[in-house]
């Protein structure tokens, strides 16, 4: 997730277009820590949507099980605030496959390949939206 967040920042700057606002979830290690200390870790997320998430911002949420506690309650506070959610499960797809606005689900029961699979999805959304702001 954290390529991701450099490739959107960085790798789609245009300079006729404003930069794109990415961030990570898991970069930040003290608020991480301190709101998994403080609020418990199936909070720490949702924690961050209420912190930072505003109407119209886009949630990529990364599950390969689609039923991580954590991950669903962000995508629960997501689409509260009126943010899009784009979700990114593996084997079944569980919660995430259904909750997420735009289901990109990898239908393989193999950790490694769906992992790897989600990597790859996310370069292609880096070069898509770079490619769209290339075109003006």
């Amino acid at each position: 997730a954290d390529q991701l967040v450099c490739d959107l920042a960085k790798g789609t700057h245009h300079e006729h277009h404003p930069p794109l606002r990415a961030q990570s979830m898991t970069s930040n290690v003290a608020l991480y820590s301190a709101l998994a200390n403080d609020m418990g870790f199936e909070q720490v997320f949702s924690s961050q949507m209420d912190l930072f998430g505003r109407p119209g911002d886009v949630l990529i949420a990364i599950s390969s099980s689609g039923q991580s506690t954590n991950i669903l309650k962000a995508v629960s506070a997501a689409r509260d605030l009126g943010m899009t959610v784009i979700g990114l499960s593996g084997f079944s797809g569980g919660r995430l496959r259904h909750e997420a606005h735009i289901s990109l689900h990898v239908p393989v029961d193999n950790y490694g390949v769906v992992e790897d699979a989600h990597q790859s999805i996310m370069h292609v959304i880096a070069q898509y939206t770079a490619a769209l702001r290339d075109r003006g």
